[in-house]
C-alpha cells in the first residue's frame, strides 16, 4: 500500500508543474482586456509593420499595450522598435517585457538570444512551449491590449495562440492584389475552423502618393481587401498607404510614427487604433 501512495505522489509531482503553468497562464491572461493576433495568409504583406505601428498608435492614445512576437523564425519586432539587449528577471522571478515607452512593452525570442543571427530550428512542441512561456513566465501586468505578431500562414504558432488564448481575436492583413487575397481567404478559413473570432481586415500597401504630383499610384491595386471584407460580412478596419520611408525606418530601427507623425500612414494607423480603442 505504501508503494501505491508513493507512486501516486510521484505522479502528482509530475502533474504539478504543468498545473502551475496553466494557473500562471490563466492569471496572466486575466489581466489583459483585449487580445489580438495579427495574421496574414502569406509573407511580405507588412504584417509585422502593422503589428508594431498599431501597437504604437494604441499606446499613443493612452492605452497600456503589450506586443508579443511569436514569429519565432523571423522575429523582427525588437528591430522595428529600435530595441536591443536581453530580457531581465524581475523581483517575482518573471521575465520583464522590454519597455518601448511608458505604455508599450514587447517580448520576442530575439530578446532571449545572445546572437541575433542564430537560426531558430524548432519543431512544433518546442514552439508550443516557447509561446506558453511568453504568457506564463512574463510579467505582462494590467494591459488594455496584447497585440500578437504571428508568422505568415496557418501553422503551429497561430494554432497555438488560438488554443492557448481562446478569447483572442484575429486581425488579418492583406495587400490589394488577388494573389494576396486568395491566401487571406485561407487564413479566414483557418480562423473559422479553430473558432478564432475575426475582428477585421486591414488592407496594407494600398496606393503610393506620387512624390511629384501627390496623386495616388496603385502599385498593387486598391480596394480588394475592403471588397472581400464586405462580401464576407467582416469589419474593414482601414487602408494603409505605401511610404518608402517605412522601409528606411524599419532598417534603421527607428519607429515610423515617431519620425513621420503627421504622415498619411501614421494617420491611417491612428484611425484604426481609434476603432479598436472603442473596445475599452
Amino acid at each position: 500500500m505504501a508503494e501505491l501512495f508513493d507512486s501516486m505522489d510521484a505522479a502528482q509531482k509530475k502533474i504539478d508543474p504543468q498545473a502551475e503553468r496553466d494557473a500562471s497562464i490563466k492569471n496572466s491572461l486575466g489581466k489583459i482586456k483585449n487580445k489580438f493576433i495579427v495574421m496574414s495568409g502569406k509573407g511580405g504583406v507588412g504584417k509585422t509593420s502593422t503589428s508594431v505601428n498599431l501597437s504604437i498608435a494604441l499606446a499613443k492614445q493612452g492605452f497600456k499595450v503589450g506586443i508579443m512576437d511569436v514569429d519565432l523564425h523571423g522575429p523582427d519586432v525588437p528591430r522595428m522598435l529600435g530595441m536591443d539587449g536581453l530580457l531581465d528577471l524581475n523581483e517575482n522571478k518573471k521575465l520583464a517585457p522590454m519597455a518601448y515607452s511608458e505604455n508599450l512593452a514587447a517580448v520576442s525570442i530575439e530578446s532571449l538570444t545572445t546572437n541575433k543571427d542564430d537560426a531558430i530550428i524548432w519543431r512544433g512542441p518546442i514552439k508550443y512551449s516557447a509561446i506558453q512561456q511568453f504568457i506564463a513566465d512574463v510579467e505582462w501586468g494590467e494591459l488594455d491590449f496584447l497585440i500578437i505578431d504571428s508568422p505568415p500562414g496557418t501553422g503551429d504558432e497561430p494554432l497555438t495562440v488560438a488554443q492557448m488564448i481562446p478569447d483572442a481575436r484575429a486581425i488579418v492583413v492583406t495587400t490589394p492584389q488577388e494573389v494576396s487575397l486568395a491566401d487571406v481567404r485561407k487564413s479566414l478559413s483557418f480562423c473559422r475552423t479553430v473558432k478564432l473570432d475575426i475582428y477585421g481586415i486591414i488592407e496594407n500597401m494600398s496606393g503610393l502618393a506620387c512624390p511629384h504630383c501627390g496623386e495616388s499610384i496603385e502599385l498593387f491595386g486598391s480596394g480588394g481587401g475592403e471588397k472581400m471584407a464586405r462580401s464576407m460580412g467582416l469589419n474593414f478596419l482601414g487602408r494603409i498607404p505605401i511610404d518608402p520611408n517605412m522601409v528606411k525606418c524599419g532598417d534603421a530601427g527607428v519607429p515610423f510614427q515617431e519620425k513621420y507623425e503627421n504622415s498619411p500612414v501614421s494617420t491611417a494607423f491612428a484611425d484604426i487604433a481609434k476603432k479598436i480603442g472603442s473596445l475599452v
